[in-house]
């Protein structure tokens, strides 16, 4: 196949990125023709231009409908199209027939600040409103009314044009969680294909020798940075914390690693993170907002390491408690602390826990079982194009339900 993925990358890299540029590995890896599609946020000039542009891109609808002409792809997967591009690039590519995939990395149709999170804890708020006015209101974007009226503005209209609907053949969100919120707020559930995020080349399996803790991530609050911090405080004598990643905490984290047994290690490269996650005992994922798949937490279960995961959001389905790793209540550090004795104790099997661990990668989160979950993808997104062609639903057209996640072919 011919795969066109499109991309507008923001200012600061992450997941989002991440996921992107393994999936296209993956594809070429496996014969597949990959052609690109890309912005780059840091380009953006603030200014009454934007807002428009954020609205309806006509550079970009014109340079993405050249492109395939020229590339004629067999599908379009999109990952972001937030600014610079725009949702005109869906209108571009159903006008040249081809089938588009757009994988749900965030609630960015749903909410202001693509989160469901306000003032520390998860918030619906706007969920299956025609108009998300709370969300601007409460100045949810930025902290700035106009700028989450302009986000909000984006999302209304292109609901009222019907680009969600019939402009996107096939969404693919990376949990049942996400998908589940998706339909909550009216989207159809046939149109929503689980498939999970991966890790690709294996990296194998860690030593877990290394005696700490590992939070590696984001320094925003929606991560649960200050109730980790917290926790340490009650059971920092066990165990030493390291926590990799930047962001907004970063100086209340370099505070705190001045004792608490916290050590604050900053940045570090993608094979750092991992080499980290192989000795530690345990990686630690506090998040308070609604997490759709962390990246990082099919990294910990492809090296082994057993997962304390916050019950917020898909963490649920995809960490075992007491099998492949510990759950806790969000927003708790107590609950956190208490998670934490658990894996510590004595009569906690951790071998066992890691090789569970290790397993569920193997069974779940594998290179190949993913490019055989995106290629079904892909096909279903082709006969709903050709469906809705000739004027039939697109759900009387996909086969691969997902009711039964993730999309297995």
């Amino acid at each position: 196949m011919k795969i066109l993925i499109v991309h507008n990358y923001y200012r600061e890299p992450g997941g989002e990125d991440e996921c992107a540029r393994s999936e296209a590995q993956l594809l070429e890896e496996h014969g597949h023709q990959v052609v690109w599609f890309t912005l780059q946020n840091a380009e953006l000039r603030p200014g009454p231009g934007s807002a428009l542009r954020s609205l309806w891109s006509r550079e970009s609808h014109a340079a993405l409908r050249d492109l395939i002409r020229r590339e004629r792809p067999d599908v379009a997967h999109f990952h972001n199209t937030f600014h610079l591009m725009s949702p005109s690039g869906y209108w571009a590519a159903a006008a040249e027939g081809v089938p588009v995939v757009q994988t749900l990395h965030n609630y960015r149709l749903l909410c202001c600040n693509a989160l469901l999170f306000r003032e520390g804890k998860p918030c619906e708020d706007c969920l299956g409103k025609r108009i998300p006015w709370r969300g601007v209101a409460r100045a949810c974007y930025r902290d700035s009314v106009g700028a989450s009226l302009a986000v909000a503005t984006v999302t209304t209209l292109h609901r009222a044009l019907g680009t969600w609907r019939d402009r996107i053949d096939v969404y693919v969100a990376p949990s049942e969680f996400l998908r589940s919120r998706f339909v909550a707020a009216g989207f159809s559930a046939d149109k929503i294909l689980v498939k999970p995020n991966f890790v690709h080349p294996d990296p194998g399996i860690g030593s877990g020798d290394g005696g700490f803790a590992l939070f590696a991530g984001r320094l925003n609050p929606e991560k649960g940075v200050e109730t980790l911090l917290r926790a340490w405080e009650l059971v920092g004598h066990r165990i030493p914390l390291r926590i990799v990643g930047d962001g907004p905490l970063a100086n209340k984290v370099a505070e705190e690693a001045k004792n608490r047994r916290v050590e604050w290690l900053g940045r570090r490269s993608r094979a750092e993170v991992l080499d980290l996650m192989g000795m530690a005992r345990c990686v630690v994922l506090p998040s308070e907002w609604y997490e759709n798949f962390p990246l990082v937490l099919a990294e910990a279960l492809a090296k082994g390491t057993p997962v304390i995961a916050s019950d917020a959001g898909a963490a649920r389905e995809l960490i075992s408690d007491g099998l492949t790793g510990f759950l806790f209540r969000a927003g708790n550090p107590g609950s956190l602390a208490d998670a934490l004795r658990n894996a510590l104790a004595p009569h906690t099997d951790v071998t066992a826990i890691r090789r569970s661990a290790r397993r569920s990668y193997e069974s779940r989160y594998t290179g190949d079982k993913n490019h055989a979950m995106l290629i079904s993808i892909y096909e279903h997104a082709s006969s709903a194009r050709r469906g809705a062609a000739r004027g039939h639903s697109v759900e009387t057209i996909v086969e691969c339900q997902p009711k039964h996640s993730p999309c297995r072919p």
